[in-house]
């Protein structure tokens, strides 16, 4: 299929186009792409349509857009979004069979899809709308324009679109320059495979099967070599004038420092550059005195090293303190989480490895510690991202 459709109402294109391997795109998705999609991608490249519209298409920009993740992400975030309004189910979504397939976004909050089950011929297939202001009336925020993609582009360019819950996509200018954020994008290849350390059928047994530190390690694969710093734990107890809970230790020197899932950071223990635990647990503490200070009925816990002390030892993406209340035997020491969006809650109900564990299957959740969706495969989410010593953490 030609462009001269696309052309006649946006222009030629005004970039190089970045090179897409359809084969290679196509044979990733499990599905063909509709003939006008990839004539337009091909000779235009990611498009900013009417200042309103982004047309992604499959490429990747470091630090700014990946192909795979953003479908992934986009799926995501709709399809649990779709919870919160009527009628509070999700339609099917890529890559379930017939499920909706992402190709653009507004600037609006609106995500646009085809409907793959609408017909076999994926030209056929009609555009979808997902409104997220829809989703804060309580109103359902899904509507079919019941046209293909120029179809679809065309009418909000003449008349517009309606959405759900009120408002327009247009009418648009008919203009077609490349997304801003794209200027450097070059050609996108499909992800490859994780390296299997351990088999999958594994990994998946571990989801529901066995406890402790031997269930996490096959679920998620130790590094072959752990950083931890250059000191020894029992600087650092000196240091500290106690020691830390052995459980602690141990699930360390199985993994070292990291980020656990991208979302749950370990401080490195023993270095001895001044940018150790105790450098790091006075930091945050600092900040805890000050939140104290102007507010304690949000921040009623002691601090380390007062007597019950909280004593922080991970931090989360969005800046939640993990730690522990330092009363009595180490060992023994309650596991709390200092939320930085919510009210201080109570000790968690287990020890850590086990809370890290169960987190990871989708078991547990907590303030700092997201649920995973039903339909999440938690195999997809998690990982370990270990440390070395250019990490600030």
């Amino acid at each position: 299929m030609d462009t001269s459709s696309f052309a006649a109402i946006f222009g030629p294109p005004s970039a190089v186009p970045v090179p897409v391997d359809w084969d290679a795109v196509e044979s990733w998705l499990g599905l063909p792409l509709p003939g006008d999609y990839k004539s337009v991608a091909s000779a235009y490249g990611p498009l900013d349509i009417g200042e309103f519209v982004w047309l992604h298409t499959p490429c990747v920009q470091e630090g700014r857009f990946d192909y795979a993740t953003w479908l992934r992400d986009t799926h995501r975030h709709c399809r649990i979004s779709s919870r919160e309004a009527p009628p509070y189910e999700p339609p099917a979504l890529h890559p379930a069979p017939g499920g909706l397939l992402a190709w653009g976004m507004t600037r609006s909050a609106s995500y646009l899809f085809w409907e793959t089950a609408a017909s076999e011929d994926p030209d056929r297939w009609p555009v979808v709308v997902f409104h997220q202001d829809a989703v804060c009336q309580s109103v359902k925020p899904w509507h079919s324009y019941d046209m293909p993609l120029l179809d679809t582009l065309s009418a909000a360019v003449r008349t517009g679109l309606p959405l759900p819950g009120g408002g327009r996509i247009g009418p648009l200018p008919a203009t077609a320059r490349r997304t801003a954020f794209l200027n450097d994008a070059g050609p996108w290849t499909p992800p490859a495979p994780r390296p299997e350390v351990v088999p999958e059928a594994q990994r998946r047994a571990a989801l529901t099967e066995g406890i402790g530190l031997e269930a996490l390690s096959l679920l998620v694969p130790p590094p072959a070599a752990p950083y931890l710093g250059g000191g020894t734990w029992e600087e650092l107890f000196e240091e500290l004038g106690t020691r830390l809970p052995a459980e602690y230790v141990a699930l360390m020197d199985r993994y070292g420092a990291g980020c656990w899932s991208k979302w749950l950071s370990f401080v490195t223990p023993l270095r001895t550059n001044g940018r150790g635990f105790a450098y790091h647990a006075a930091q945050a503490l600092d900040g805890y005195r000050s939140l104290r200070a102007d507010f304690p009925q949000y921040h009623p816990l002691p601090v380390w090293p007062e007597p019950g002390g909280f004593l922080p030892f991970a931090n989360s993406i969005d800046g939640d303190q993990f730690g522990w209340l330092t009363e009595g035997d180490p060992d023994k020491w309650p596991l709390i989480v200092s939320p930085r969006h919510a009210d201080q809650g109570p000790p968690l109900p287990s020890n850590l490895t086990d809370t890290l564990l169960e987190w990871l299957r989708g078991q547990f959740a907590t303030e700092g510690l997201p649920r995973l969706d039903k339909l999440d495969d938690p195999l997809e989410f998690i990982d370990f991202e270990p440390w070395d010593d250019e990490t600030y953490w």
